[in-house]
């Protein structure tokens, strides 16, 4: 029976927890954004010994007894019996590892994260590919602990997506590949669209200025975001109300930061717009990456790339840009950020070839897992494979390999949940434009209607149901790939006009 006692045992803990949480989220944010590189050896060693700190709190063998008996207890809440679920999970896939091989581990990824920095500027692989591989074993250690009988990669799309494994990643990717390469051919063929006015310069303060405008629309409020710019943008959740977002401006490509923006403060309203109640607790937090991701992306895509949406904010960006956006409509915008073309970047790419760039990664970390690829010479594979799905020639290193942050700290298994997310922001939107004029919200500076409905439908639930459960409640049905494709098709068809 949990008693007072035991509930305040509990309560206790995730207030201990909670800090250090809060600690490390705002170190590697600050690492990530403003810090000198100089202080990276001090922060790095400082970084893990905080880290072995919070191991000891979530593996304390007393915690990890309440918790059990809390998640298996009949009476206790539903919301309680979850999260108490939820963190006896993650204390078990912890625990397994030892202290001293934690925090050993945890100064890699620092140094990791150095050293991909550092290789991408130089433009050099073999900067960082003795860590890539040091990762990658690592990693391999830790998850032999737990001594699963899932495949070794398996666990880790797991962990990134409860549910998921290389057999339904293999259906779902085929499904693109199939309907999506035939569409790409159709439309390299068919007349192009222009969007050279979109790279002409754009002084980055006054990109800086229209963003500043652009926050106001999402209603992301500085009472509780804060935005920073890093090379390669991320949103962290530092605690409630105090979310850090970022994004990169870039001179000649005034789309992006633009885009990442939008997509970044998708990330953050996700977390923001939970239910009170679950402030503090694992609840608080997105179900999967997956999830995630599908807000993201819909606030990027679903809305970002919409005509209504230019309808309002063209405006405001013509204000800082008179002279390059002087003749360009709403619609001729809009279609120059829907432009479909195979490129290097994937965070710079449209959404008809998106998961192209995602394909490529899930191939290349099968393979990574697998040995059938090794970090040697995985700068050529990559260029190899590049140039095999997406038919594209890779000039550097920086261009390619080494343009995601992600595999620097270990977060193999994640980039699939990019595509899936995609395609659940589908099923999320067309379920939303059924019940809500989306388009008149947008165009009319209401963004806040179709957050309230994501709130309604989505957020406010945090991760007390997985996603299946939430797709159900948000659409009624269960996840169908279909909406997805059907929509990238109808999209894309009516864009190039094609027959």
């Amino acid at each position: 029976m949990i008693t007072e006692e035991k509930l305040q045992a509990y309560n206790d803990w995730l207030f201990r927890k909670s800090a250090y949480d809060m600690a490390l989220s705002i170190i590697m944010t600050d690492k990530m954004t403003v810090a000198p590189s100089g202080g990276s050896a001090y922060r790095d060693a400082r970084t893990a010994y905080l880290s072995g700190e919070l191991f000891s709190i979530v593996t304390d063998p007393a915690i990890i007894e309440l918790l059990k008996e809390m998640k298996d207890d009949p009476d206790l809440d539903g919301d309680t019996k979850r999260a108490a679920y939820l963190y006896y999970k993650d204390a078990m896939a912890t625990m397994c590892i030892p202290k001293e091989e934690f925090i050993a581990a945890e100064e890699l990824m620092n140094k990791s994260y150095d050293a991909w920095l550092e290789a991408k500027t130089k433009n050099d692989y073999s900067i960082f590919e003795p860590y890539l591989k040091k990762v990658i074993e690592t990693k391999k250690k830790h998850y032999s602990y737990r001594n699963s009988d899932m495949d070794l990669y398996d666990q880790m799309l797991d962990d990134f997506e409860p549910g998921m494994n290389r057999e339904k990643y293999d259906v779902f990717f085929n499904a693109l590949k199939e309907r999506l390469v035939p569409l790409i051919r159709r439309v390299e063929e068919a007349e192009q669209i222009d969007d050279s006015f979109l790279y002409q310069h754009y002084d980055i303060e006054g990109q800086k200025r229209y963003c500043a405008d652009l926050l106001k629309y999402l209603h992301f409020d500085s009472d509780w975001g804060y935005q920073n710019e890093t090379e390669h943008p991320f949103t962290n959740w530092v605690c409630e109300n105090d979310c850090r977002t970022t994004t990169k401006y870039i001179e000649n490509n005034v789309a992006s930061a633009i885009l990442s923006t939008v997509h970044e403060v998708g990330h953050a309203t996700y977390e923001h717009d939970c239910d009170d109640k679950y402030d503090g607790m694992i609840l608080s937090e997105g179900i999967s990456s997956g999830m995630h991701e599908s807000q993201s992306r819909l606030f990027e895509n679903y809305l970002g790339r919409t005509v209504a949406f230019w309808e309002y904010n063209l405006p405001l960006l013509k204000k800082q840009f008179p002279e390059q956006l002087k003749d360009v409509t709403p619609e001729q915008f809009t279609a120059a950020v829907n432009v479909a073309r195979c490129s290097l970047v994937r965070t710079e790419a449209d959404e008809l070839t998106y998961p192209l760039h995602i394909l490529v990664r899930y191939e290349i970390e099968k393979g990574l897992f697998d040995g059938s690829i090794s970090t040697e010479g995985l700068d050529q594979t990559w260029n190899e494979m590049y140039k095999k799905y997406l038919g594209v020639d890779v000039p550097s290193a920086r261009e390619g390999i080494l343009q995601d942050v992600h595999w620097s700290d270990g977060s193999f298994g994640y980039f699939p949940t990019y595509a899936l997310g995609s395609a659940f922001s589908a099923q999320f939107t067309a379920k939303m434009r059924e019940e809500i004029d989306v388009d008149e919200a947008l165009r009319s500076g209401h963004f806040e209607i179709c957050v309230d409905w994501l709130k309604e439908h989505i957020h406010k639930y945090g991760c007390r149901y997985d996603a299946d459960e939430i797709m159900k409640i948000a659409t009624g049905k269960a996840f169908d790939v279909n909406y997805y494709l059907d929509y990238l098709e109808e999209k894309y068809t009516k864009l190039y006009h094609l027959k």
